[in-house]
């Protein structure tokens, strides 16, 4: 399976669902449709296709950002799968 394809699956299987689209293609946003209900977190994932990567941000209840890239969805999958840890 192409990575971008495996990287997107690990995106719905975690909640996540398609926002926007870049106009030349190469980007693709995703987004939870609701905060966690643990941590009150605001969840966006990006997929880039020239990098083959996938990068998931998240914005606390308090307003900060951080975000984490992975290289591989088995990483993102792993991850995802385990809820985002905000220090």
């Amino acid at each position: 399976m192409d990575e971008l394809q495996a990287f997107q699956t690990a995106a719905r299987e975690s909640g996540f669902v398609a926002a926007e689209e870049s106009k030349d293609g190469t980007v693709l946003w995703f987004r939870k449709t609701a905060p966690e209900a643990s941590n009150g977190t605001h969840q966006r994932l990006c997929l880039d296709s020239l990098t083959k990567s996938a990068t998931v941000f998240w914005t606390n209840a308090q307003g900060q950002t951080d975000s984490k890239t992975f290289r591989t969805a088995t990483t993102l999958r792993e991850r995802l799968s385990g809820i985002l840890v905000v220090e």
